[in-house]
């Protein structure tokens, strides 16, 4: 019997997002189940480079486990902002 929560379930993350915002450091985005994750903007390189009007221009992909944003070309899995992985180590 699996009881861990938020293992994968057919195939599918159980980390999803609800909503995310900036400041000078972090990348915050809360989950549907409440909880907040925060990982430094420093992991992602295009994220940094961009205006405050194109951070702003998200949208969740993938049933809510993963953000994109459009303007700037850029997928992002909450999964691995989760398990630590930053863009350099996933290149």
């Amino acid at each position: 019997m699996n009881t861990k929560k938020n293992s994968k379930k057919d195939g599918m993350s159980t980390f999803k997002g609800r909503s995310i915002r900036f400041d000078d450091k972090y990348l915050h985005v809360e989950l549907k189940d409440g909880r907040i994750i925060s990982t430094p903007m420093k992991w992602y390189k295009e994220l940094q480079k961009a205006t405050l009007k194109e951070l702003s221009h998200y949208h969740f992909i993938c049933q809510g486990t993963g953000i994109e944003w459009p303007s700037l070309d850029y997928q992002l899995s909450v999964e691995s902002m989760i398990f630590g992985v930053s863009q350099k180590s996933v290149a």
